[in-house]
């Protein structure tokens, strides 16, 4: 039991988390690259069940090596079906949008989910929040408009999707919370692909010939192939790098990373598609991660007076 405990709080695992959360912030928007190439000439629908077959065809060998069982029990089948439902939906709301808009604008207005989170923990979990989280939260939101402003103005209704893929993940990672306890994360990432791949694969077949932009199915062509596969592969990585990472090392040193994502976004928009966000949307940037860090910042003061006051010998 003692050499358990410091295995798991060891400097080297936590440093080894660190590294697989800084991959996870340059494999996501790998998958956010692949994603805008093959929306080019792929429809929208194809990309996402592409993401949910490859992955579902990259776990499927590591749940044999390991020895995992696939057996989930009855109770946790709606929650598991349920998460599938929601990362499908927010990836396929994220695809469209990125289809059109720079990837810097649609990540940033889908980083309102953490804030989200925040506030259905507090309103409806009746989680302990403070007003100083909720009034970060509520400062990410205001960031936000300042990202979509611009984006409407230039692209229309379709700079409201990332908001879908927010809702949707935030819904998600609720979710997960639950299921992360009780299903090995391989076994969780294998169901969740088969899951949306069984229903976004019938879907595609009943809209082929009807023209549909963003579902009926086509042939890919050339370097297409090379970017279905890529959706899928980066997705996996990077899910796996995540979780692995919040196994070994403790989420309030972990979550203040993943707001490197914008910034490594941003980069790559730049270099493969020339996007550079404008004025407006940078303010709404910093201003989001701003708020995100306060928020997490709050998080960790609230968790060491907890412990204190636990600590605490009885008057």
């Amino acid at each position: 039991m003692t050499s358990a405990v410091s295995d798991t709080s060891s400097p080297d695992r936590v440093l080894a988390g660190v590294a697989l959360m800084l991959g996870f912030c340059v494999t996501a928007p790998l998958l956010d690259v692949a994603a805008k190439l093959a929306s080019g000439s792929v429809p929208v629908g194809q990309v996402t069940a592409a993401r949910f077959v490859v992955q579902c065809a990259l776990m499927a060998p590591f749940v044999w090596i390991m020895g995992l069982s696939l057996r989930v029990p009855r109770a946790h089948w709606l929650a598991l079906v349920s998460r599938a439902v929601l990362l499908m939906v927010s990836t396929f709301c994220f695809i469209a949008a990125i289809s059109v808009m720079p990837l810097a604008d649609a990540l940033a207005i889908a980083f309102v989910s953490p804030f989200i989170v925040l506030l259905v923990g507090k309103f409806y979990l009746r989680e302990d929040v403070g007003p100083r989280r909720v009034g970060a939260a509520i400062v990410g939101f205001v960031g936000v408009l300042f990202v979509i402003q611009p984006s409407f103005a230039a692209f229309g209704a379709v700079a409201l999707l990332p908001l879908g893929t927010a809702v949707g993940f935030a819904f998600y990672i609720l979710v997960t919370r639950g299921l992360s306890r009780r299903v090995h994360p391989v076994t969780l990432q294998f169901h969740t692909g088969l899951i949306a791949s069984l229903l976004c694969l019938p879907a595609l077949m009943l809209a082929e010939g009807t023209g549909s932009a963003l579902l009926d199915p086509v042939w890919p062509q050339g370097a297409a192939w090379l970017w279905l596969l890529g959706v899928g592969f980066f997705a996996a990585l990077s899910h796996m790098m995540m979780t692995y990472a919040l196994s070994m090392a403790p989420s309030a040193t972990l979550a203040p990373m993943q707001y490197l994502e914008l910034p490594v976004a941003t980069l790559l928009g730049y270099l493969v598609f020339r996007d550079f966000p404008n004025a407006l949307t940078l303010t709404g940037i910093v201003i989001i991660i701003g708020a995100g860090l306060y928020m997490i910042h709050r998080e960790r003061v609230t968790a060491r007076k907890l412990v204190t006051e636990r600590a605490a010998p009885p008057i």
